[in-house]
């Protein structure tokens, strides 16, 4: 392999010193550039398939972003090989769609847990082993949504392979149990849905690492069921600022913790 011989991992390109041990991770590679101008004096590193890596620094730590693409296969190749490659600590920025009728548009959603209705974490560990948030990262990342003052919401979260398997689950073959299930998450007070936590939160778990979660909340479908407000909001800088934030107070625990 190509880049083995180069002491690079295989897909991200990147080899240790690279990148720092905290980083932010978007789905969409065209993000990377706008999370990495919130850290000094930040550079490309490595430009490769659907992983794009920014490094810089904040609070004058190294710390780097690196976009996953969609979904939990990516998202787990993404998160093994920063691993591999020095780092620890991992905060999710992304989108989500809401499912509690108390989340809106433009809210910001911080993931305490996910629902493992994907297949990558599967994978790894048996169903009823959960995927959860690291809770240092979680409560960094509650403080940071007040420091900023943004509207936020903490609790599960429901992870899918499908998008459209939720926006229209109706057409699909297996509609019963995607409807049936979705109404149970519902009844058990599930914030929003989204493609990749529960993937990330349980390889953390198998590799020791720390990970979170925050999400703009898009829109919510169900609102829009329901006939409310249901504003739809596309600009991610908010749960980027949430996640940069909660970065910082990271660094700074840690190093009056270590």
């Amino acid at each position: 392999m190509k880049y083995a011989e180069e002491g690079m991992v295989y897909h991200l390109a990147i080899k240790k010193g690279d990148v720092g041990r905290y980083v932010i991770l978007p789905g969409d590679p065209k993000r990377c550039a706008m999370i990495a101008s919130y850290f000094d004096d930040s550079k490309l590193v490595a430009d490769s398939r659907e992983f794009v890596t920014y490094t810089g620094y904040l609070e004058g730590e190294k710390v780097s972003v690196t976009s996953t693409g969609i979904g939990g296969p990516s998202a787990s190749i993404a998160m093994e090989e920063l691993v591999m490659s020095g780092a620890d600590t991992f905060i999710r920025v992304g989108t989500c769609g809401g499912m509690d009728t108390n989340v809106k548009g433009g809210d910001i959603v911080i993931a305490t847990g996910a629902i493992r209705m994907e297949g990558t974490s599967k994978e790894y560990a048996p169903i009823e082993f959960p995927a959860v948030a690291d809770i240092e990262i979680t409560n960094a990342l509650i403080q940071a949504a007040k420091n900023l003052g943004n509207s936020y919401h903490a609790g599960i979260v429901e992870c899918k392979d499908s998008f459209y398997g939720q926006h229209s689950p109706e057409t699909k073959p297996v509609s019963y149990e995607l409807m049936n299930k979705w109404e149970a998450w519902l009844r058990l007070g599930c914030k929003a849905s989204e493609m990749e936590s529960a993937a990330l939160f349980v390889v953390a778990s198998h590799l020791g690492v720390r990970c979170g979660s925050n999400f703009l909340v898009v829109a919510n479908q169900e609102r829009e069921k329901a006939g409310l407000d249901n504003p739809v909001v596309h600009d991610t800088d908010a749960a980027v600022k949430v996640g940069v934030e909660a970065l910082r107070i990271l660094i700074k625990q840690d190093r009056q913790y270590k």
